[in-house]
């Protein structure tokens, strides 16, 4: 697949680079290089553990994992996104510590290192640049974010150079992570909401409502339950009240949800005058759960009798 085989660049891109910077850090003397490689070595373990989870994401569904293994992809992302929170905080303190103590800089090879890093990470950026999964926007977030950092870095070294006023490292590496550490939340965010099965953005359920009730031969659509499995697939369910049988019917409010951006659906009939044992009314709910309780029980008996 096109999206693992551009993740798998990137990982090998920004393990092989990460380590090249540590060392730099260490041999510039330089808390903002130091800062982006912990970041990086960060970003290189988390495209690792995306790269086998989007691979896993991409099984069939099976009786175990009945809506298949899309959610994999988005475990990669919440992981990604705890290293880089993590990582950034690590930097931040170590930064503070400098503008407390300030050491020497090396800045001639802080410049080397910063212009290695921009083009490094650029390519690494312009392979992960298409992709639509959740996994793989986190990856790219990453790669964009190292390509600031460093021709961020870059900036500050040549003012150093020039200035030799040393503060500048601290104080880029600072903001560096703060950018970092905001986009993370961010990205969390909008993971977190797909596990907790909130309504995807883009989609909302009255519009829908309106749409299928208008549909030939819809007379009322209730229980529309929509949640996305992976930030891309969307799955919804609902009850609609109609005399018409199947297929038809059912092929129309397909093809209107898929405009919605809905591929799965499964969609209950009902007779008219059939009651829906669920109803959100809480007075019908009651008797209406006896009544179908009975009638059911009332089956069971004639079924046995037979």
């Amino acid at each position: 697949m096109k999206a693992e085989k551009n993740i798998l660049i990137a990982f090998i891109l920004n393990l092989t680079f990460s380590i090249f910077e540590l060392i730099g850090g260490v041999f510039t003397g330089s808390v903002a290089v130091l800062s982006d490689s912990v970041h990086d070595i960060g970003d290189a373990a988390s495209i690792g553990i995306s790269l086998i989870l989007e691979k896993k994401s991409r099984k069939q569904p099976d009786g175990k994992y009945t809506y298949g293994y899309a959610r994999y992809s988005v475990l990669g992302s919440i992981i990604t996104t705890f290293i880089l929170l993590f990582g950034s905080a690590a930097v931040i303190y170590n930064a503070a510590m400098r503008i407390i103590e300030p050491a020497e800089i090396n800045y001639n090879g802080m410049i080397i290192f910063a212009v290695a890093g921009v083009t490094v990470n650029s390519f690494a950026a312009f392979f992960t640049r298409e992709g639509n999964s959740l996994n793989q926007k986190a990856v790219n977030l990453h790669m964009l974010e190292d390509v600031l950092g460093w021709a961020v870095v870059l900036i500050g070294a040549v003012v150093m150079r020039f200035t030799d006023f040393a503060l500048i490292d601290p104080i880029i590496s600072i903001g560096v992570s703060l950018f970092i550490f905001v986009n993370a939340i961010m990205n969390l965010k909008e993971v977190l909401d797909l596990f907790l099965e909130k309504v995807p953005d883009g989609i909302d359920i009255d519009e829908i409502r309106e749409h299928i009730a208008e549909i030939d031969g819809v007379k009322d659509v209730h229980h529309i339950h929509i949640r996305s499995i992976d930030g891309n697939t969307h799955h919804a369910t609902m009850h609609i009240v109609t005399d018409l049988t199947g297929y038809q019917i059912k092929t129309d409010i397909r093809k209107e949800l898929r405009e919605h951006g809905i591929a799965h659906a499964t969609l209950e009939l009902e007779a008219e005058n059939e009651k829906c044992s669920d109803e959100q009314c809480h007075t019908e709910f009651s008797e209406n759960h006896g009544h179908s309780h009975h009638h059911h029980h009332h089956r069971l008996r004639h079924g046995h009798r037979h």
